[in-house]
C-alpha cells in the first residue's frame, strides 16, 4: 500500500512537469495535451517568435549609432547563448522522456517572446 501511495504521488507530480512555459496562460499552445500536437504547435510558435525578435532587432539596429550597433550585437549574441543553454538545461531535466522536446521548445519560444518585449523596452528611446 505504501508503494502504491508513493507511485500515485509521483504520477500526480509528473502530470505537472512538462515545461513551465507551456503552463503559462500566455503560452501560444496553452491547453494542448497530445505531445505530437504540442510539439507541432510549439515549433510553429517558436518560429514566429524568432521571426518577431529578428524583425524587432533589425528595426532597432537601423536606428542606432555604429558603436551602439556593436553593443546590441554583442548583447544579442550573449543572450542567444544564455537562452540556448538555459533551454537545454531545462530539456535535460526530462531526460529522454516525452516531455523533453516540448519543454525545450516552450522554453525557447517563451524566452524569445520575452526578449522581443525586452528589446522594445530597452531601446524605446531610439524607437520614437
Amino acid at each position: 500500500m505504501y508503494r502504491l501511495g508513493i507511485f500515485l504521488a509521483l504520477l500526480l507530480t509528473a502530470l505537472h512537469l512538462p515545461g513551465q512555459q507551456m503552463n503559462q496562460l500566455d503560452s501560444p499552445c496553452y491547453g494542448i495535451v497530445a505531445t505530437s500536437d504540442l510539439v507541432s504547435c510549439l515549433s510553429k510558435a517558436n518560429g514566429s517568435s524568432e521571426a518577431a525578435m529578428q524583425s524587432q532587432y533589425d528595426v532597432i539596429k537601423k536606428r542606432l549609432e555604429e558603436n551602439e550597433v556593436s553593443q546590441l550585437a554583442q548583447s544579442q549574441e550573449l543572450w542567444l547563448q544564455y537562452r540556448d543553454a538555459n533551454c537545454s538545461a531545462e530539456k535535460a531535466l526530462y531526460g529522454v522522456g516525452a516531455g523533453a522536446q516540448p519543454a525545450y521548445l516552450a522554453c525557447m519560444e517563451a524566452m524569445t517572446r520575452q526578449r522581443t518585449k525586452d528589446l522594445k523596452i530597452t531601446y524605446a528611446v531610439r524607437l520614437k
